[in-house]
């Protein structure tokens, strides 16, 4: 887990959070702290209670049992504070297509509590900041969607929140506007700010997280750095790749239970190893006979996919990989 500013209370704390809904239970007794100014990716299957867990936190829903607090403050007993310290962004922006962006910050500004006066400056404020000069005087409607997606993160920030709630923040956003995004999202974590991201993309939670929870049947089964997070499955992988798509039908079978990764669009099979020279040697002798089938071989660093699919027994949602523990 990353380390926390002792001066301070953790921007999230969560203990033993419960939730059911019909008889249906999503939570099952969930632990989290996030360190304050840090981004804690939450990860897990679908209906791992990913969702439920940021409604709760961010005062949507109420638990069954447990508690949570904000920046120190807890969300039961004093919700009306502890939302002054946060901000939600959905996968839908928030935004008013018949307004200009600098409008639709100032309005939000305004709803968050923010004078006029404050609510123009702090706008102007974020505008200079984040780099939205060009966007603050279109109309939100002619903006693409990374564009808007920009200009929703800066209206979180209008009342200066200490703790962000990002659900899945670059769903559907072209490489380029979900880099531009990633970047503005470490400048916020920069800025001091607490982020809890969801998101479907294990390489997003791997370039932008300093903490990494993995939930699954409504628990945080893994929680730690992306790095502490791999070394759980294995420090590096051997990747064989097969010379053909018969040989590599054999060398599976021939492998079996200790495979760690098999991607077939690629032909290629992966071996869990230290990465040393010596034991990728022993691997590839212990293939014996089945060496003939590898046509090359490469060592790789151990992969979030493959530390998602081991802790959750399924294999992440757009992953390439099948991983077999």
């Amino acid at each position: 887990m990353c380390t926390t500013d002792m001066s301070s209370p953790p921007g999230i704390e969560a203990a033993r959070l419960a939730k059911s809904f019909h008889n249906r239970t999503v939570l099952r007794g969930l632990d989290l702290v996030v360190g304050k100014g840090t981004l804690c990716a939450l990860l897990g299957p679908n209906g791992a209670g990913k969702t439920t867990a940021v409604r709760i936190l961010s005062t949507l829903l109420r638990p069954d049992e447990g508690t949570a607090r904000i920046c120190g403050i807890d969300i039961a007993t004093d919700r009306r504070r502890a939302r002054q310290c946060m901000s939600l962004t959905g996968q839908e922006t928030s935004l008013d297509a018949a307004l200009t962006g600098e409008e639709n910050l100032v309005t939000i500004g305004r709803l968050a509590g923010l004078g006029r006066a404050d609510a123009r400056d702090r706008s102007r404020e974020l505008i200079e900041l984040l780099d939205l000069g060009p966007l603050a005087g279109l109309r939100t409607s002619v903006l693409s969607g990374g564009q808007r997606r920009r200009l929703d993160l800066a209206a979180g920030l209008m009342g200066r929140p200490q703790v962000m709630f990002l659900d899945e923040p670059t769903t559907g956003l072209d490489p380029r506007s979900r880099q531009a995004t990633w970047d503005l999202i470490r400048d916020v974590v920069s800025r001091g700010v607490t982020v809890l991201l969801t998101t479907q993309y294990l390489d997003e939670a791997d370039a932008l997280a300093d903490q990494v929870a993995v939930i699954d049947h409504g628990v945080v089964v893994a929680n730690g750095t992306p790095a502490q997070l791999k070394a759980k499955v294995s420090a590096k992988t051997l990747d064989l790749t097969a010379s053909g798509p018969g040989a590599f039908e054999q060398l599976a079978e021939a492998l079996g239970a200790r495979q760690l990764t098999v991607d077939r669009a690629r032909l290629t099979v992966g071996l869990a190893t230290d990465g040393s020279a010596a034991d990728v040697f022993a691997l590839l002798s212990q293939l014996g006979a089945a060496r003939q089938l590898v046509q090359n071989f490469e060592v790789h660093e151990a992969t979030l996919d493959q530390v998602f699919f081991a802790l959750t027994g399924h294999p992440a949602e757009g992953s390439k990989e099948v991983v077999n523990v």
